[in-house]
Protein backbone atom coordinates (compact mmCIF):
# COMPACT_ATOMS: atom_id res chain seq x y z
CA UNK A 1 0.00 0.00 0.00
CA UNK A 2 1.30 3.21 -0.84
CA UNK A 3 1.65 5.32 2.26
CA UNK A 4 0.28 9.08 2.43
CA UNK A 5 2.48 12.03 1.95
CA UNK A 6 3.79 13.89 5.10
CA UNK A 7 4.98 17.47 4.12
CA UNK A 8 3.44 19.48 7.05
CA UNK A 9 6.30 20.53 10.61
CA UNK A 10 4.29 21.47 13.58
CA UNK A 11 3.78 21.13 16.92
CA UNK A 12 1.04 20.29 19.39
CA UNK A 13 1.07 23.79 19.91
CA UNK A 14 -1.52 25.02 16.96
CA UNK A 15 0.05 27.24 14.61
CA UNK A 16 3.51 27.16 16.28
CA UNK A 17 6.24 26.10 13.97
CA UNK A 18 9.47 23.91 15.35
CA UNK A 19 12.00 22.18 13.63
CA UNK A 20 13.09 18.49 14.74
CA UNK A 21 11.96 16.66 17.74
CA UNK A 22 9.93 17.52 20.66
CA UNK A 23 11.64 18.41 23.68
CA UNK A 24 10.23 15.95 25.55
CA UNK A 25 10.68 13.17 23.82
CA UNK A 26 14.49 13.43 24.65
CA UNK A 27 13.51 14.36 27.73
CA UNK A 28 12.02 10.98 28.42
CA UNK A 29 14.61 9.10 26.50
CA UNK A 30 17.15 10.75 29.32
CA UNK A 31 15.00 8.73 32.07
CA UNK A 32 15.12 5.96 30.23
CA UNK A 33 18.97 6.10 29.19
CA UNK A 34 20.05 7.07 32.85
CA UNK A 35 17.64 4.76 34.68
CA UNK A 36 19.14 2.12 32.44
CA UNK A 37 22.97 2.56 33.72
CA UNK A 38 21.49 1.27 36.93
CA UNK A 39 22.78 -2.36 38.03
CA UNK A 40 19.75 -4.95 37.10
CA UNK A 41 18.45 -5.30 40.73
CA UNK A 42 18.38 -1.81 41.07
CA UNK A 43 16.78 -0.28 37.98
CA UNK A 44 13.12 0.37 37.77
CA UNK A 45 13.22 0.16 33.53
CA UNK A 46 15.39 -0.96 31.23
CA UNK A 47 16.22 0.56 27.17
CA UNK A 48 19.14 -0.50 25.65
CA UNK A 49 18.39 1.94 22.78
CA UNK A 50 17.44 5.22 25.13
CA UNK A 51 21.04 6.69 24.48
CA UNK A 52 21.00 6.58 21.20
CA UNK A 53 18.33 9.31 20.98
CA UNK A 54 20.51 11.74 23.45
CA UNK A 55 21.95 14.81 22.07
CA UNK A 56 25.54 15.70 23.43
CA UNK A 57 24.30 18.08 25.60
CA UNK A 58 22.16 15.51 27.49
CA UNK A 59 24.68 13.06 27.41
CA UNK A 60 26.97 15.24 29.41
CA UNK A 61 24.01 15.64 31.52
CA UNK A 62 23.95 12.13 32.02
CA UNK A 63 27.44 11.21 32.79
CA UNK A 64 27.32 13.52 35.53
CA UNK A 65 24.36 12.41 36.60
CA UNK A 66 25.91 8.60 36.94
CA UNK A 67 28.81 9.74 38.38
CA UNK A 68 26.65 11.94 41.57
CA UNK A 69 23.38 10.55 41.49
CA UNK A 70 22.62 13.77 43.62
CA UNK A 71 22.73 15.95 40.64
CA UNK A 72 19.97 13.86 39.18
CA UNK A 73 17.77 16.21 37.72
CA UNK A 74 14.24 16.77 39.30
CA UNK A 75 14.68 13.17 40.97
CA UNK A 76 10.84 12.98 42.36
CA UNK A 77 10.11 13.18 38.41
CA UNK A 78 12.42 11.06 37.09
CA UNK A 79 11.11 8.13 39.09
CA UNK A 80 7.83 8.48 38.44
CA UNK A 81 8.91 8.49 34.64
CA UNK A 82 10.94 5.23 35.18
CA UNK A 83 7.66 3.74 36.86
CA UNK A 84 5.89 4.95 33.88
CA UNK A 85 7.31 2.96 31.41
CA UNK A 86 7.48 -0.30 33.80
CA UNK A 87 3.69 -0.12 34.64
CA UNK A 88 3.15 0.17 30.45
CA UNK A 89 5.86 -2.51 29.24
CA UNK A 90 4.29 -4.75 31.68
CA UNK A 91 1.02 -3.80 30.45
CA UNK A 92 2.18 -4.38 26.67
CA UNK A 93 3.78 -7.61 27.61
CA UNK A 94 0.41 -8.84 29.25
CA UNK A 95 -1.66 -7.66 26.49
CA UNK A 96 0.43 -9.85 24.15
CA UNK A 97 0.00 -13.03 26.05
CA UNK A 98 -3.54 -12.32 25.65
CA UNK A 99 -3.93 -12.12 21.97
CA UNK A 100 -2.87 -8.45 21.07
CA UNK A 101 -2.85 -7.90 17.00
CA UNK A 102 -1.88 -3.88 16.98
CA UNK A 103 -0.36 -1.55 19.32
CA UNK A 104 -1.29 2.12 18.79
CA UNK A 105 1.43 4.75 20.45
CA UNK A 106 0.26 8.55 20.14
CA UNK A 107 2.42 11.01 20.78
CA UNK A 108 5.19 8.05 20.62
CA UNK A 109 8.26 10.26 20.52
CA UNK A 110 11.40 8.09 20.93
CA UNK A 111 9.33 5.19 22.14
CA UNK A 112 11.46 1.95 21.48
CA UNK A 113 8.77 -0.83 22.77
CA UNK A 114 8.52 -1.62 19.17
CA UNK A 115 12.18 -2.59 19.05
CA UNK A 116 12.90 -4.25 22.43
CA UNK A 117 9.59 -6.27 23.64
CA UNK A 118 9.71 -9.50 22.64
CA UNK A 119 6.75 -10.87 20.69
CA UNK A 120 5.50 -7.61 19.44
CA UNK A 121 7.92 -8.22 16.04
CA UNK A 122 6.22 -10.57 13.69
CA UNK A 123 2.33 -10.90 15.41
CA UNK A 124 1.35 -7.27 16.35
CA UNK A 125 1.50 -4.16 13.98
CA UNK A 126 2.38 -1.42 15.73
CA UNK A 127 1.58 1.94 14.70
CA UNK A 128 3.82 5.09 16.13
CA UNK A 129 2.12 8.71 15.63
CA UNK A 130 3.64 11.51 16.12
CA UNK A 131 4.16 15.27 14.50
CA UNK A 132 6.42 15.28 11.10
CA UNK A 133 9.13 16.60 13.34
CA UNK A 134 9.82 13.88 15.86
CA UNK A 135 9.02 11.18 13.48
CA UNK A 136 12.07 12.40 10.48
CA UNK A 137 14.66 12.49 13.27
CA UNK A 138 12.71 9.13 15.11
CA UNK A 139 12.82 7.05 11.71
CA UNK A 140 16.99 8.33 11.06
CA UNK A 141 17.81 7.37 14.74
CA UNK A 142 15.64 3.57 13.93
CA UNK A 143 17.95 3.29 10.65
CA UNK A 144 21.36 4.40 11.96
CA UNK A 145 20.60 2.06 15.38
CA UNK A 146 19.44 -1.17 12.80
CA UNK A 147 20.18 -0.69 10.01
CA UNK A 148 16.91 -0.26 8.02
CA UNK A 149 13.27 0.74 9.75
CA UNK A 150 11.45 -2.99 10.86
CA UNK A 151 8.59 -4.01 8.63
CA UNK A 152 6.47 -4.64 11.81
CA UNK A 153 6.17 -0.26 12.55
CA UNK A 154 4.11 2.11 10.65
CA UNK A 155 5.11 5.25 11.50
CA UNK A 156 2.33 8.06 11.15
CA UNK A 157 2.82 11.61 11.34
CA UNK A 158 -0.01 13.93 12.37
CA UNK A 159 -0.78 17.37 14.38
CA UNK A 160 -3.18 16.19 17.37
CA UNK A 161 -4.71 19.32 17.09
CA UNK A 162 -5.31 20.26 13.44
CA UNK A 163 -5.13 16.97 11.68
CA UNK A 164 -8.15 13.71 11.82
CA UNK A 165 -5.11 11.52 13.57
CA UNK A 166 -8.17 8.30 13.47
CA UNK A 167 -8.20 9.42 9.14
CA UNK A 168 -4.07 8.96 9.35
CA UNK A 169 -4.20 5.40 11.36
CA UNK A 170 -6.71 4.49 8.59
CA UNK A 171 -4.55 5.26 6.07
CA UNK A 172 -1.44 3.57 6.89
CA UNK A 173 -3.28 0.01 7.66
CA UNK A 174 -5.12 0.44 10.90
CA UNK A 175 -7.49 -2.69 10.93
CA UNK A 176 -10.44 -1.36 13.21
CA UNK A 177 -12.06 -4.39 13.85
CA UNK A 178 -8.83 -6.45 15.39
CA UNK A 179 -7.75 -6.56 19.19
CA UNK A 180 -5.61 -3.13 19.20
CA UNK A 181 -4.35 -1.25 22.94
CA UNK A 182 -3.33 2.22 22.34
CA UNK A 183 -0.99 3.85 24.86
CA UNK A 184 -0.88 7.52 25.13
CA UNK A 185 2.19 8.17 27.75
CA UNK A 186 3.15 11.46 28.33
CA UNK A 187 0.80 12.63 26.08
CA UNK A 188 -2.99 13.90 27.30
CA UNK A 189 -1.77 16.58 29.14
CA UNK A 190 -0.23 18.82 26.40
CA UNK A 191 -3.50 18.86 24.51
CA UNK A 192 -6.21 20.68 24.65
CA UNK A 193 -9.61 19.17 26.15
CA UNK A 194 -11.40 19.20 22.85
CA UNK A 195 -8.67 17.06 20.90
CA UNK A 196 -8.41 14.01 23.83
CA UNK A 197 -11.83 13.69 23.89
CA UNK A 198 -12.25 13.25 20.12
CA UNK A 199 -8.94 11.22 20.44
CA UNK A 200 -10.93 8.98 23.36
CA UNK A 201 -13.98 8.76 21.04
CA UNK A 202 -12.32 7.38 18.11
CA UNK A 203 -10.92 4.92 19.86
CA UNK A 204 -13.76 3.64 21.66
CA UNK A 205 -16.17 3.69 18.44
CA UNK A 206 -13.09 2.29 16.04
CA UNK A 207 -11.34 -0.59 17.90
CA UNK A 208 -12.15 -4.65 17.86
CA UNK A 209 -13.45 -6.38 21.05
CA UNK A 210 -10.74 -6.22 24.38
CA UNK A 211 -8.88 -3.25 23.02
CA UNK A 212 -7.59 -1.02 25.71
CA UNK A 213 -5.68 2.42 26.36
CA UNK A 214 -3.36 3.11 28.98
CA UNK A 215 -2.05 6.41 29.73
CA UNK A 216 -0.90 8.90 32.71
CA UNK A 217 -2.87 11.82 33.72
CA UNK A 218 -2.71 14.89 36.54
CA UNK A 219 -5.76 16.29 38.32
CA UNK A 220 -7.52 19.33 36.62
CA UNK A 221 -6.86 21.26 39.98
CA UNK A 222 -3.03 20.61 39.69
CA UNK A 223 -3.01 22.58 36.85
CA UNK A 224 -2.54 26.82 37.03
CA UNK A 225 -2.91 27.91 33.86
CA UNK A 226 0.26 30.58 33.83
CA UNK A 227 2.69 28.74 35.48
CA UNK A 228 2.07 25.20 35.94
CA UNK A 229 1.49 23.33 39.50
CA UNK A 230 -0.89 24.94 41.81
CA UNK A 231 -0.03 24.55 45.55
CA UNK A 232 -0.93 20.79 46.21
CA UNK A 233 0.91 19.87 49.09
CA UNK A 234 2.44 16.03 49.91
CA UNK A 235 5.26 15.06 51.73
CA UNK A 236 6.01 13.16 49.39
CA UNK A 237 7.48 14.69 46.66
CA UNK A 238 9.08 18.13 46.31
CA UNK A 239 6.79 21.02 44.94
CA UNK A 240 9.31 23.03 44.17
CA UNK A 241 10.86 20.42 42.01
CA UNK A 242 7.25 19.74 40.28
CA UNK A 243 6.60 23.49 39.98
CA UNK A 244 10.01 24.08 38.12
CA UNK A 245 9.48 20.86 35.85
CA UNK A 246 6.24 21.83 34.68
CA UNK A 247 7.58 25.26 34.06
CA UNK A 248 10.68 24.57 32.15
CA UNK A 249 8.57 22.59 30.05
CA UNK A 250 5.60 26.06 29.26
CA UNK A 251 9.06 27.96 28.03
CA UNK A 252 9.72 24.89 26.23
CA UNK A 253 6.66 25.59 24.34
CA UNK A 254 4.56 22.25 25.82
CA UNK A 255 2.53 23.77 28.59
CA UNK A 256 0.26 21.65 30.34
CA UNK A 257 -3.38 21.70 28.89
CA UNK A 258 -5.47 19.45 30.55
CA UNK A 259 -6.19 17.35 33.45
CA UNK A 260 -9.11 15.01 35.08
CA UNK A 261 -11.05 16.20 38.01
CA UNK A 262 -10.19 15.03 40.90
CA UNK A 263 -12.44 11.45 41.82
CA UNK A 264 -14.08 11.78 37.91
CA UNK A 265 -11.71 9.54 36.34
CA UNK A 266 -14.53 6.34 36.47
CA UNK A 267 -16.86 8.84 34.95
CA UNK A 268 -15.32 10.91 32.77
CA UNK A 269 -13.91 7.15 31.18
CA UNK A 270 -17.46 5.76 30.89
CA UNK A 271 -19.05 8.87 29.24
CA UNK A 272 -16.01 8.28 26.11
CA UNK A 273 -16.93 4.76 25.98
CA UNK A 274 -14.59 2.87 28.43
CA UNK A 275 -15.02 0.52 31.41
CA UNK A 276 -13.13 -1.54 33.95
CA UNK A 277 -11.14 1.46 34.65
CA UNK A 278 -7.75 1.30 36.77
CA UNK A 279 -6.26 4.14 38.26
CA UNK A 280 -2.25 3.64 39.88
CA UNK A 281 -1.57 6.01 42.02
CA UNK A 282 1.94 7.38 42.80
CA UNK A 283 1.65 5.55 46.26
CA UNK A 284 0.81 2.21 44.15
CA UNK A 285 3.67 2.27 41.85
CA UNK A 286 5.97 3.70 44.70
CA UNK A 287 4.64 0.06 46.76
CA UNK A 288 5.22 -1.75 43.25
CA UNK A 289 8.63 -0.88 42.42
CA UNK A 290 10.84 1.41 44.76
CA UNK A 291 11.35 -1.25 47.45
CA UNK A 292 14.72 -2.82 49.55
CA UNK A 293 17.56 -0.49 48.01
CA UNK A 294 15.01 1.72 46.08
CA UNK A 295 13.12 1.92 49.27
CA UNK A 296 13.69 5.77 49.39
CA UNK A 297 13.67 6.84 46.44
CA UNK A 298 10.62 9.77 46.06
CA UNK A 299 8.00 9.88 43.42
CA UNK A 300 5.84 12.72 41.96
CA UNK A 301 2.74 12.10 43.89
CA UNK A 302 1.05 14.32 41.00
CA UNK A 303 1.39 11.52 38.95
CA UNK A 304 -1.41 8.89 37.28
CA UNK A 305 -1.74 6.04 35.21
CA UNK A 306 -4.78 4.81 34.17
CA UNK A 307 -6.29 2.01 31.80
CA UNK A 308 -9.29 0.89 30.79
CA UNK A 309 -11.36 -1.56 27.90
CA UNK A 310 -13.55 -0.15 25.34
CA UNK A 311 -17.29 -1.30 25.96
Amino acid sequence: MEKPDNTENKTFETGKKKKGSSTTAENVAFVRALESLKPEGERVCYDPYAVRFLSQQYLMFMEMAARDPSRTPFPGVHNSLSARVRYFDDFVKRSIDEGLHQLVILGAGFDTRAYRIEGLRGNVRVFEVDHPGTQSVKMEKIKDIFGSLPDHVEYVSVDFETEDFGQRLIEYGYERSQKTVFIMEGLIYYLPPKAVEEMLSFIAKNSGIGSAIIFDYVHESSIDRTDGICGVQCKACDQNEIKNATKDMAKQGEPYKFGIKEGMLESFLARQGFSHVCNVTSEDYKKAYFHEVNENRPVCCLSYFAHAVVK
